[in-house]
């Protein structure tokens, strides 16, 4: 009771911030329609029959008439029906992966948990066609003529990104890495370098022990899935972390000055797309010359740009 209690008060606090954000939006940003999203996304070089791994800030693309939903129609849209969306919709209850594996009774069910990731992914899961991969963690969503190609072994994958993972199919399909306007740090894409490098990764970012979590399957049967946890001790230095400006801004302008990302506009948001075997092998190239996304600042400067 006090946990449905709980929830209730912060789907009513976070549906109060978003009307007061709208607002604001509304009030100091033009309106950003989905036919302009829909030319800003040709633009960056999305095309029917593209399978697309989204990145996204709602907040940067604008005030857009019809919120999240145009957002995600014009994506959708975009591909057509030969092609197929990708949207990580990770529930992450615990924080961190090594905290969630660590609470006690936690039984992850994808008919029931949404995503800590925003607006666009939490109306991603509100559309009919949707497949859910099943993990306890980082579980993802697409839809379109490969999404269940794309997630259906999600569960037996050995580890969260590696072989049979949406990351693992995402680059066996070359999919279309996008940002939609964000920086080149909160990307997932670079975890499978590290599943598949296993111990020949330069650094020891998986810990040691594997935990089987419980998950309930579409049909409500429960499955164990083995997760290793990243280990909290290399976050404070990863792309992602806070202050690791110069690692984001030393990858956006190495993939740039070779040629791998397409830019363009969608809405008011600068966004980048990286095709995702181009993107795979130059992260191999990089960490073959000393270069990962836990770069430190030393090591950046004894490969300058």
């Amino acid at each position: 009771m006090l946990e449905r209690t709980k929830t209730f008060v912060k789907s009513v606090l976070a549906a109060r911030h978003r009307k007061k954000r709208a607002d604001e939006l509304r009030a100091s940003r033009r309106l950003v329609s989905k036919s302009e999203l829909r030319s800003g996304l040709e633009g960056l070089g999305i095309e029917a029959g593209d399978a697309v791994m989204l990145h996204s800030s709602l907040k940067s693309i604008g005030f857009v008439d019809g919120g999240p939903r145009t957002v995600l129609e014009a994506l959708i849209e975009a591909v057509g029906p030969s092609g197929t969306l990708i949207v990580p919709t990770y529930w992450l209850p615990g924080g961190t992966i090594l905290a969630t594996c660590r609470l006690d009774g936690y039984v992850f069910d994808p008919r029931r948990h949404g995503t800590h990731l925003g607006r666009l992914p939490s109306e991603f899961l509100a559309f009919d066609g949707i497949e859910r991969s099943i993990h306890p963690t980082h579980s993802v969503s697409a839809i379109g003529r490969a999404a269940r190609h794309v997630v259906e072994h999600h569960h037996l994958a050995p580890s969260i990104f590696g072989s049979g993972s949406p990351w693992d199919r995402c680059h066996e399909l070359d999919a279309k890495v996008i940002g939609l306007g964000i920086s080149m740090g909160p990307v997932t894409f670079y975890h499978l370098l590290e599943d598949r490098f296993l111990d020949r990764f330069p650094l020891p970012v998986r810990m040691d022990e594997t935990y089987a979590m419980s998950c309930l399957d579409g049909r409500g049967h429960e499955v164990k899935v083995p997760v290793v946890p990243l280990d909290p001790r290399f976050m404070p230095r990863r792309i992602d972390a806070p202050g690791r400006d110069d690692l984001r801004e030393y990858f956006r302008a190495e993939f740039d000055r070779h040629g791998l990302l397409g830019w363009g506009e969608v809405g008011e948001a600068k966004s980048w797309v990286v095709p995702a075997r181009r993107f795979y092998a130059h992260l191999e190239t990089l960490v073959a010359e000393g270069i990962t996304i836990y770069a430190t600042a030393d090591q950046l400067a004894a490969r300058p740009l």
